[in-house]
């Protein structure tokens, strides 16, 4: 028998332990008054960003239209084309602040498509770098994340974005 292979992950235990939950993550980030929380580094009028918390790769952001939409024909073309600018400012933040070499963009469109949140579509940007893929999937079924969610948050968020109240 092979040795068991142990990876801790601590944060699982509050996920698996919410259940379902019983709203939208990404209209619950839109409405909400604290950006860091949510983890909401950029908003537009119609659009707005968040970090991945499952994250495929260091910098994984998700790009989604305030109104919660889940097909892409139902898309009104400010909502696609406000996507299409976000992503590209977002792809040169990230190309500037984490050094970037290249970019996944992708959109998962229906739960046998693989879309984990198929009432909310949502484009995701995975940035690349040489050698981000090494032995670590492939021999111990593991992929690192080399930053956290918070120090992320630091490096990307947009400045301008809304800030908790101050109590």
């Amino acid at each position: 028998m092979a040795d068991l292979q142990r990876l801790w992950a601590p944060w699982r235990s509050t996920f698996l332990s919410q259940g379902k939950p019983r709203r939208c993550f990404f209209c619950a980030a839109w409405a909400s008054r604290d950006d860091r929380a949510t983890h909401v580094i950029a908003r537009s009028t119609t659009v707005f960003a968040l970090l991945n918390r499952y994250p495929y790769n260091n910098g994984h952001v998700l790009v989604a239209p305030a109104r919660h939409i889940g097909e892409f024909g139902g898309l009104a073309s400010g909502e696609w084309s406000g996507m299409l600018r976000l992503s590209q400012e977002l792809t040169r933040r990230l190309r500037r602040r984490l050094r970037a070499q290249g970019f996944n963009l992708g959109m998962n469109l229906g739960r046998l498509a693989g879309a984990g949140v198929p009432g909310h579509l949502h484009l995701h940007i995975v940035p690349r770098w040489g050698g981000d893929t090494n032995f670590m999937p492939i021999v111990g079924q593991t992929k690192v994340i080399s930053q956290s969610l918070e120090e992320l948050y630091q490096v990307l968020a947009d400045r301008t974005a809304r800030r908790a109240p101050r109590r």
